[in-house]
């Protein structure tokens, strides 16, 4: 519990240049985590004062129910002021603020961000969102005709147009799965994706957690299989990083994607490239380098002029979520999950596209209501009691997808819970 406080109060004073942490909310902010230092995650997770301390940290609107931070998650004051501050400071003399000062914080940003993933710094590119990292891989792997790469139909849309795009270029071979999600079968899952490997399958694209409902994929056990026929593992974790509890190194993958503004709440645009170390000289950047060849992860940063205010603004997003802790939050989240979907399974006509099992899901879950086409639902939510959420209609997925965070409250669930219950009755 000391250790906890100490850790709280040491964030805190790093980051006691952003004006949150001197309002009477900010410090009541961080009197509730010393509080609760030493509360079982589990336990934490159900406690709706130590939640609503972590909302006032938001600046969510009061009139609108955000049920879709699986498109893009808002963010926290903390990284608000720091973006507005960077983007001040740089406007007051461009060149000089940006090149000079901001961009020298690079590299303890990237110690950071390596310390939260549990690699090495010298293994992570830091740039704009999951697609551009994912597409420097998918661009930059050394693949010939008739190479295979294993994909699924339910993979991110950015991701199959990119594998398409070097099919029709490059004369490679996409081997697809179609798989009838939600699957409660870790086992099943991986002989999937192993039955379908040859002799010419060179790569494996994995999307740790299906963003269209939530689905979470056993990344590890398939990469396992995957390397023991010296297969490549792509790893899109747009949706797991700073979501679920876990370190890259983890998933024994080759390279990583995912974007920062999702479940870390990262400013807008911004991402994170993981790539193996001994992986690094073979893969080809997306915006050329000097030396393609080189085994520096630098070379997928040449992006020429971009926000650094954004940039270093992520540094924020990152205390904030080890203020909250990573296993905290990977509860509260399924707790939330749990507690809607459970109540509405009640009704008569309601089913849940998505795993109930903690293994399988977390806080992504797809609503469907018999007879009711998942845009019908989501405008009659949205126009009868603002609820924000997403009608999903993609491959073999159809529903309304509902994703909370970390700031929605079991109070914003119960007028879901409302609003699903009086549809029922149209």
């Amino acid at each position: 519990m000391k250790e906890r406080r100490t850790f709280i109060r040491r964030l805190a004073g790093a980051a006691a240049l952003v004006p949150f942490f001197e309002t009477l909310q900010g410090k009541s902010f961080l009197t509730t985590l010393e509080e609760y230092a030493s509360m079982p995650p589990d336990e934490c997770a159900t406690d709706e004062d130590f939640w609503y301390y972590v909302q006032q940290a938001y600046t969510v609107s009061a009139n609108i129910i955000n049920l879709n931070n699986g498109g893009v998650s808002p963010q926290p004051r903390v990284v608000q002021e720091a973006v507005e501050r960077y983007n001040r400071m740089s406007n007051e003399a461009p060149s000089y603020y940006m090149w000079r000062i901001l961009d020298k914080g690079r590299e303890p940003l990237r110690a950071k961000l390596a310390d939260l993933a549990g690699c090495s710094p010298e293994e992570l590119a830091i740039n704009r969102n999951s697609s551009e990292a994912l597409e420097t891989i998918i661009f930059g792997l050394r693949l010939k005709a008739g190479d295979e790469v294993v994909l699924t139909k339910q993979d991110y849309p950015n991701m199959i147009n990119a594998w398409k795009q070097r099919e029709h270029r490059d004369g490679i071979v996409l081997k697809w799965l179609d798989f009838q999600f939600p699957i409660a079968d870790k086992q099943q899952i991986v002989d999937t994706f192993v039955n379908a490997f040859s002799e010419k399958t060179k790569v494996v694209h994995l999307t740790h957690i299906i963003n269209w409902m939530g689905q979470i994929l056993p990344v590890r056990e398939i990469a396992d299989e995957a390397h023991k026929r010296g297969i490549e593992v792509l790893v899109d974790a747009a949706h797991s990083f700073a979501h679920l509890d876990y370190k890259i190194p983890d998933l024994k993958c080759d390279y990583f994607g995912t974007s920062l503004h999702k479940w870390l709440c990262a400013p807008f645009g911004s991402g994170l490239l993981y790539v193996r170390k001994e992986k690094i000289a073979k893969l080809y950047p997306l915006f050329a380098a000097g030396d393609p060849e080189s085994d520096d992860i630098r070379k997928f940063e040449n992006l020429g002029t971009r926000s650094f205010a954004i940039e270093q603004a992520i540094g924020q997003a990152v205390d904030f979520h080890n203020m909250i802790g990573a296993e905290r939050k990977q509860k509260r989240l399924q707790f939330l999950k749990e507690y809607w979907t459970r109540k509405v399974l009640e009704f008569e006509g309601v089913s849940i596209g998505t795993s109930l099992h903690p293994e399988y899901s977390c806080a992504i879950a797809l609503l469907k209501i018999e007879g009711k086409t998942p845009v019908e639902v989501a405008d009659y939510l949205f126009r009868n009691f603002k609820i924000h959420t997403v009608a999903i209609n993609w491959e073999n997925i159809h529903g309304v997808r509902i994703t909370p965070n970390v700031y929605t409250t079991t109070k914003n669930l119960d007028t879901l819970v409302a609003g699903i219950a009086e549809l029922c009755k149209t």
